[in-house]
């Protein structure tokens, strides 16, 4: 199995939300035949129903646990569709994919199948009293367990709470892509030495279809190169709309022996980004919270600053990193391939940018944007400020623009972790 295959089926069970319910439907069948032959081999009698009681008691539940998928799945759909509205389309393939949904799901339809299946089963002079113990205690905890259900899906959709598995997610992405702390001897990254480089390369053009570069196999492209003996160029970054025919690889020098048919196997496109690899594209989906908040429509300025939060946190997480360009040897130090990944001004300007330019206007959001730049300018290395002091210029030139009066400018000058409502004076 290739990589490319790989990552399609690990991506299809990850992201397809009727695999596990499906799964668990087969399982419960099984479940039931083990659970009728132990009630034959031992005999369990704690209970006494009659066969006709039996099977009008499961008749009844199973009837219920199909009222419960349909109700759970209907709320579900719901709420997506008025939390993508007032949030961000984004999310809702992360909705899906989120494992309390999958197994709340799965227990239910799991129960569902074990119950519908168990009434097949009541037939014969006696009922077997262990399959219908069975069958009531797994209705019964299906039922607590969609109480909570309910609670989860409502409160998991609520801004913050969707905010927050962002920052979760976009932190471990983050970790993955830039795996070691900011060097303080050297602080920046160190450019690619071209003159390093074989001076021979050759271009390996993209010739499927058009889509989003959403991840690469990385261990498999250094062996790759290894086996060739050669140095690889990943030319288009990861969330990168690339067309047929695009620059996809360099490979240093020309004329080496590298199968480009298994290069082209190792890299994975999509019609939208994801986060596997994308660590932008968390403080994507965190801006464009922000300003769905922001637009005329909605005017939920409150929400921008609980976005601006997160993306405060997250900023200076990254700004802790080495975000250096990818460079990977194999085991005796040669390099093997190269890659590109986001600098630190790309998330500065990510981050800020949009939500200056759509929220100036409020005031909330410039006293937000002043405090999570000055105390980011605060706490990390001085090789970090130059792009948070330029964005912090841009914030009071905005402000200047927008206010007329002299006290709404003071007023929106003032650093603020709250929007409005943490500070009346300029803190020392």
């Amino acid at each position: 199995m290739t990589w490319l295959q790989r990552y399609r089926l690990r991506h299809f069970l990850q992201f397809s939300f009727w695999v596990a319910p499906v799964g668990c439907m087969v399982a419960a069948v099984i479940v039931r035949g083990a659970v009728l032959r132990l009630d034959q081999q031992t005999g369990w009698s704690w209970l006494d129903f009659t066969v006709d009681g039996a099977r009008e008691v499961l008749g009844g539940l199973a009837s219920s646990m199909l009222t419960f998928i349909v109700f759970a799945l209907s709320a579900l759909l719901l709420i997506v569709q008025l939390a993508s509205g007032q949030l961000t389309s984004r999310i809702i393939a992360l909705t899906f994919s989120v494992p309390m949904v999958k197994v709340s799901v799965s227990i239910f339809a799991f129960t569902y199948a074990f119950t519908l299946s168990a009434v097949g089963r009541i037939e014969g002079p006696h009922a077997p009293q262990l399959l219908v113990f069975v069958t009531l205690l797994s209705n019964v905890l299906s039922t607590a367990f969609f109480f909570w259900f309910v609670q989860q899906v409502g409160t998991n959709m609520r801004p913050i709470a969707v905010l927050q598995r962002l920052w979760e997610t976009g932190r471990a992405v983050i970790d993955s892509v830039y795996p070691h702390s900011l060097d303080v001897a050297t602080h920046l990254p160190s450019p690619i030495d071209v003159a390093a480089l074989p001076a021979s390369s050759r271009i390996i053009e993209h010739v499927g279809h058009s889509g989003t570069f959403l991840a690469f196999g990385l261990q498999e492209l250094v062996a790759a190169a290894q086996k060739a003996e050669c140095i690889i160029e990943l030319l288009p970054q990861v969330g990168d709309f690339v067309t047929r025919d695009d620059p996809l690889f360099r490979v240093y020098p020309a004329d080496s022996n590298v199968d480009e048919v298994a290069l082209r196997l190792m890299v994975a496109f999509g019609v939208e980004r994801t986060m596997e690899q994308d660590p932008g594209f968390a403080f994507r989906i965190m801006v464009d919270i922000a300003a769905r908040a922001l637009s005329p429509a909605i005017n939920d300025p409150t929400t921008a600053v609980l976005a601006l939060d997160q993306l405060h946190r997250l900023l200076r997480y990254v700004g802790l990193k080495q975000l250096d360009v990818g460079r990977v040897c194999d085991g005796q130090g040669k390099l093997r391939l190269l890659y590109y990944t986001p600098q630190w001004e790309d998330f500065v300007m990510l981050a800020v940018n949009e939500i200056r330019l759509f929220g100036a206007s409020s005031l909330q959001i410039p006293r937000r944007l002043q405090a999570l730049l000055e105390h980011l300018i605060a706490v990390l290395p001085e090789e970090r400020t130059p792009a948070l002091r330029q964005e912090l210029t841009l914030l009071h030139s905005a402000v200047a623009e927008g206010y007329r009066e002299a006290e709404d400018q003071r007023r929106a000058t003032i650093s603020d972790r709250q929007g409005v409502g943490g500070s009346s004076q300029p803190r020392t």
